[in-house]
């Protein structure tokens, strides 16, 4: 597998690819935006590591041009922007996923490895397909089975999050901290109950459910039905 590591703090660059190198990948790197961007149309990676803030070129553009000129390869960015708004904000250009700085290395290699084992479920630039279900990620709009669903903003973040892991486990806590930006346990039955509400939504008319609870673990949207 061929990754590409696209960062401009030489340090952090070298300790990913170094990394990457000890369990089995092929790493090349690039030091900034346009450095990674040339990189990325002419390498054919299996994944690539991005930072957001990168000189010349910044990630989130990069991401961008690379998904407006037809580049599906999967993408997961770093960043020490750690807001709610700016991992949507970084989904929604078109990465796959998102680590914050500072990371353990060993969680970085399993969400590459996470990317490398599932596809796509992106359609094209604005929209997300998973079974019957499709999200327009620009208008925010939800329909299943062609029918329009109405959805409130935390509603539309969860099952966003949902279906770009579909194939996955995402515990309580990934949820906790991906759709509320909560870095701890609100002690509280949020996640449940929004989970609930969707489910209701999702599956009115008889439907048969998407979202399943895998007991003691969490939720899951499977890629077919």
């Amino acid at each position: 597998m061929k990754l590409a590591v696209i960062e401009d703090d030489k340090e952090t660059r070298a300790y990913v690819a170094n990394g990457l190198k000890e369990i089995g990948f092929v790493v090349d790197s690039a030091g900034d935006g346009l450095e990674g961007l040339l990189l990325a149309k002419e390498g054919h990676y299996d994944a690539l590591i991005i930072d957001r803030m990168l000189p010349h070129l910044d990630g989130l553009t990069l991401v961008k041009t690379l998904r407006s000129s037809g580049c599906n390869v999967p993408v997961l960015f770093l960043t020490t922007m750690c807001g709610i708004d700016d991992r949507v904000e970084g989904l929604n250009a078109g990465a796959d996923d998102y680590l914050v700085k500072p990371f353990a290395f060993s969680e970085l290699a399993a969400r590459v490895n996470a990317l490398l084992r599932r596809p796509r479920t992106t359609v094209d630039l604005k929209t997300l397909q998973v079974q019957d279900l499709e999200i327009d990620l620009l208008k925010r709009l939800v329909k299943r089975s062609g029918h329009l669903i109405e959805l409130q903003p935390t509603e539309f973040r969860l099952l966003e999050y949902l279906s770009r892991h579909a194939g996955q486990v995402v515990t309580r806590t990934m949820l906790l901290e991906n759709v509320w930006d909560f870095h701890f346990d609100p002690k509280t039955n949020m996640v449940e109950t929004h989970i609930s509400r969707l489910r209701s939504k999702l599956n009115a008319g008889g439907k048969a459910d998407l979202i399943l609870t895998v007991r003691g673990a969490g939720y899951i949207i499977h890629e077919t039905g």
